[in-house]
């Protein structure tokens, strides 16, 4: 069994490159780059030099393209005479320009007649730099600042500014590397970083694994203690600081920090993005299954009679009924009775703001369940067992809760891995009727104003977790039913 795992986890991981490498085929080489500058307020007020310039530092932050400037060039070639190198016409600037040329550049010259070049990355290159930089791995040797030459360098046990366990660390990008406290998931790490690079033209400059995960809303403020002893009402984390050099450590930095971990995250009122879409998703998918399972088990246990009648008109009404119908008939009848038409009229505090859109997510999903639970019980009412059973005198009800549900139920638990991963991606609709703040609507949006990292970003994690929900739904039948095998018989996989 290790072994299947390993080797499905091993396929998972090719799988999931090759889905990156062809959404990155087609964001770099079929997109026209310029589309990223569209919604990009600032770009469009530019003229001469500084749009050319700004244009292709853009493009190589994002990974389109190496772009070097004259100053940059003269540097990289070795030039001994800087001056004559940055003069227009020079000699000096000429061979320059010329090695460039022959190494495969394109050589371009500003309004100003200074030149620059640029190069297009290969698609080799660009999934090359993307996984040489998409995992970063912390460690005490992870920081080097001129400025701080004795920076210690170890691992040691803390804790935290609440007083619970930490591991902690000198000379590490962030100085808390483990640590508990009382929010979901309890224990948080900031050792392995997955870097998918900047968010743009939307959230500029922000990780796009940040814009995802970083809490939503105003800042929230409590009473904390800094590491100086200094107290005062404040939105920072010190859980999440990281090092800040020395250059630009300021005033306010040495009254608060004893050390340069100084550069902190936020703490915000309300979820992220991730948390508001599963928070949602989770608790329609459990009304979900607590209408579906306990209706089409009565369906197949009567089945033909009124129950099951009723049943399959209920299905037929919401298979037929479009989602978008069907979202805004529900919303009609909440609103008859007061609730609220956008999830920001009350916000997170207020359990008016989850009704609507969590009822509405749980019966859509509620169809198919039904579905499948009376036809994997039906199928099961005709097998050799259930003769069997009905021969040896068990009574009906004993065969369905003993026998048939035992069997029906396997296929559904396999299914509900990959209906949890569903929850994490969001309802597009219903989350954009509802303004509700989720991931259900990231990727539309990311696509429509050319965010290629934030694409890419939820492009793997979408895929990571599918094909990680199909496989820990084919260990969970086998927890369910241990007669089921993965592997075949005589392989000790």
């Amino acid at each position: 069994m290790k072994k299947y795992v390993l080797t499905r986890l091993l396929k998972s991981v090719i799988s999931i490159l090759l889905v990156v490498m062809i959404v990155m085929l087609l964001l770099f080489k079929m997109v026209s780059r310029t589309k990223i500058f569209d919604q990009d307020a600032g770009y469009k007020k530019m003229q001469g030099d500084a749009k050319t310039a700004y244009t292709y530092t853009r493009w190589e932050e994002l990974g389109y393209l190496d772009y070097q400037t004259m100053s940059d060039m003269c540097t990289n070639a070795g030039s001994e005479d800087t001056t004559a190198c940055l003069t227009v016409g020079s000699d000096e600037q000429q061979r320059v320009v010329d090695q460039y040329a022959a190494d495969g550049y394109t050589i371009q010259y500003l309004e100003s007649g200074m030149p620059f070049a640029s190069r297009d990355y290969t698609m080799v290159e660009l999934v090359w730099n993307f996984l040489t930089t998409f995992i970063r791995v912390d460690n005490p040797w992870y920081i080097q600042d001129p400025n701080n030459p004795d920076l210690e360098r170890k691992y040691y046990l803390s804790t935290t500014y609440e007083g619970l366990p930490a591991i902690k660390c000198s000379g590490c990008l962030a100085e808390t590397q483990i640590y508990i406290d009382g929010s979901f998931p309890f224990i948080h790490q900031n050792v392995v970083e997955l870097n998918f690079g900047n968010s743009f033209p939307t959230n500029q400059g922000v990780p796009t694994m940040t814009v995802i995960m970083q809490g939503q809303g105003t800042p929230q403020q409590a009473d904390t203690t800094f590491p100086t002893g200094v107290t005062q009402p404040s939105s920072v984390n010190l859980n999440a600081c990281k090092y800040k050099m020395t250059s630009t450590l300021d005033h306010l930095d040495t009254t608060k920090f004893d050390t340069n971990y100084a550069d902190c995250a936020l703490n915000y009122k309300d979820p992220s993005m991730a948390s508001t879409s599963l928070m949602f998703g989770l608790m329609s998918l459990i009304i979900a299954y607590l209408i579906a399972i306990p209706a089409g088990i009565q369906m197949a246990r009567k089945k033909g009679k009124l129950v099951d009648k009723i049943g399959i008109v209920y299905i037929n009404f919401l298979i037929a009924l479009p989602s978008l119908a069907f979202i805004f008939l529900v919303k009609q009848i909440g609103n008859f009775f007061g609730a609220p038409d956008k999830f920001p009229q009350y916000g997170f505090g207020d359990i008016r703001s989850y009704v609507l859109p969590i009822i509405i997510l749980a019966l859509l999903n509620t169809a198919s369940l039904m579905t499948w639970v009376r036809r994997y019980m039906v199928d099961q009412t005709n097998a050799d067992y259930v003769k069997f059973a009905k021969a040896k005198g068990l009574s009906q009800s004993e065969i369905f809760n003993r026998h048939i549900l035992k069997n029906a139920i396997i296929p559904i638990v396999n299914g509900i891995p990959s209906s949890v991963v569903a929850c994490l991606s969001g309802s597009v609709i219903t989350e954009s009727i509802f303004s509700i703040p989720g991931m259900g609507k990231m990727l539309p949006d990311a696509i429509k104003v050319v965010n290629n990292n934030m694409v890419i970003t939820l492009t793997f994690i979408f895929a990571s977790l599918s094909i990680l929900a199909v496989l820990v739904g084919d260990l969970l039948m086998t927890v369910i039913d241990p007669r089921i095998q993965l592997t075949a018989k005589g392989d000790t996989r």
